[in-house]
């Protein structure tokens, strides 16, 4: 299949395989087949054209998952527009910048999100259309108007424009083509072997890059079918799986952790038959701690391929083999990139080396949107995107992240990963969840202060978790400050954003 668009790949399975389901929405129980999204996108190219968006104007999406939330995100592509989904964790001042920046001319928004929407359109300065919409309605607005043409569109025209979680400040936005989300697309089904009678399961939001890349656009691609709940559940997760028969479970380090914390706490542990169908699971957006992949494989007899996505890259650029080959702690081997380690002077480092992981690709943004001096500092003379992620290569080629430069504790002139201490906590038979950071220190310029939260049930104090560090780290790692949370702050993917901890302190 040698699409160019989006809009070709619908064409293409609404002919070849109409009545084959693309979508089940399980809170409902709707369905979306392939023939049925390509009838409402041809309806949905002239409703825009009727409500006069650009040809290829932008189009916000402020809506969790859903049958008509996934109609829209592929509809608007395949229609040669550019969707924009918007985070909807995002504070309302961020959201606000976000509308004014990304130049939409036409927003959807679900009825549960019109409160924080309209505080945000308070401090916009521009305005758009606003159509309020049930993300598991059978039928959009744009069903009354006329089915018309798919309009045609070239592979180097933008798709998506995805905005950057912004923790570290403004949130850049990153436009994606045709021909990018095409690219990682087909690398990621290549890589795990993924044809048309694969059906995932994932409840990340489709408001994230894996959730969009990964979990929606790869099984379209592939002509599969993905299971989409709201939101993830534990006690739902499982049930889903067997009901749908899953071939594939996408997830992000903290639904495995709290998989893992249910069956080990007297929740209902399904038996390795009842999972039979399932070929793999797949963890992203985040490390996933050696631990807890060993203990995830050994209780659900589910191999886990850990992989590595950004939001520049259309989401996966490293992932383990499926075979002997696969690291524990490691992301995994270039997917559909070219990759390689730099020092701070640019200068490439050979094995075993700690630098800055740098990326190119035909999946890799050509540039930031409406941001050339972010573009200019992100890209070097050849085209390599410095990534911002510290990490080294072994003499087998598998990268090793050890953490995010601007995220990166310098303790008395040496460098510390956070990585470094959340795992050693992780060991911890009390311990959920653990995210270090540095804090401003007088003597050693930095020290490292860690965040825990503690599995249901059980306790543990400062003192028995100090002298446990001290025996996993030793003296100088150890944490100075350690607090009990009932929760970490996190990304739309479940990534814990660092340095939101040094707020609980300011």
């Amino acid at each position: 299949m040698s699409c160019q668009s989006l809009g070709e790949v619908l064409l293409h399975w609404s002919t070849v395989q109409a009545d084959k389901i693309f979508l089940y929405a399980p809170e409902t129980g709707a369905t979306l087949s392939y023939g049925q999204l390509a009838q409402e996108a041809h309806h949905f190219s002239t409703w825009l054209e009727e409500q006069k968006i650009s040809a290829h104007g932008h189009v916000g999406l402020y809506m969790q998952n859903g049958r008509q939330t996934s109609t829209i995100f592929l509809a608007t592509m395949a229609c040669g527009r550019v969707i924009t989904p918007l985070n909807l964790l995002a504070p309302t001042d961020q959201l606000a910048w976000v509308l004014d920046h990304s130049d939409i001319e036409v927003l959807f928004y679900s009825p549960d999100k019109k409160q924080n929407l309209f505080l945000a359109l308070q401090k916009t300065t521009r305005s758009f259309l606003l159509f309020e919409l049930d993300p598991d309605a059978l039928e959009g607005p744009f069903m009354q108007s006329k089915a018309g043409l798919l309009p045609s569109v070239q592979k180097n025209h933008a798709a998506l424009l995805m905005y950057t979680s912004g923790t570290t400040g403004t949130p850049k936005g990153v436009l994606l083509t045709h021909s990018n989300l095409l690219h990682a697309a087909r690398s990621m089904a290549a890589w795990h072997s993924l044809t048309q009678a694969d059906t995932v399961l994932s409840s990340l939001p489709i408001y994230h890059i894996n959730g969009q890349v990964i979990s929606t656009i790869t099984p379209f691609v592939s002509g599969g079918s993905v299971v989409a709940p709201h939101a993830f559940s534990v006690s739902s997760w499982w049930n889903l799986a067997i009901q749908y028969q899953c071939t594939w479970i996408n997830m992000v380090p903290t639904i495995i952790a709290y998989l893992i914390n249910a069956a080990k706490s007297g929740g209902v542990l399904p038996s390795q038959g009842q999972l039979k169908s399932i070929r793999f699971g797949r963890s992203a957006s985040a490390p996933l701690p050696p631990e807890h992949h060993r203990e995830f494989e050994t209780l659900f007899g589910i191999t886990v391929i850990e992989g590595m996505g950004m939001t520049e890259s259309a989401s996966m650029v490293f992932c383990n083999p499926h075979d002997e080959r696969r690291r524990y702690g490691s992301p995994g081997l270039p997917c559909g990139v070219d990759a390689k380690i730099i020092d701070a002077n640019g200068i490439l480092l050979g094995s075993n080396l700690v630098g800055e992981i740098c990326l190119r690709g035909n999946n890799v943004l050509n540039a930031y949107y409406k941001a050339e001096a972010e573009t200019a500092e992100a890209f070097d003379g050849d085209g390599w995107l410095k990534t911002g992620d510290l990490g080294l290569r072994d003499d087998e080629g598998f990268y090793f992240i050890t953490g995010r430069l601007k995220e990166l504790i310098i303790k008395g002139g040496e460098n510390i990963a956070p990585r470094e201490i959340d795992e050693a906590v992780l060991k911890h038979p009390a311990v959920l969840d653990a995210a270090a950071v540095g804090i401003p220190d007088a003597n050693y310029g930095q020290e490292i202060m860690v965040c825990i939260v503690l599995k249901p049930g059980t306790a543990c104090s400062e003192e028995e978790m100090r002298n446990f560090c001290m025996q996993e780290l030793g003296k100088f790692r150890t944490p100075r400050l350690i607090l009990f949370m009932d929760d970490l702050p996190r990304g739309p993917s479940g990534k814990v954003q660092r340095l939101k901890l040094l707020d609980v302190i300011s």
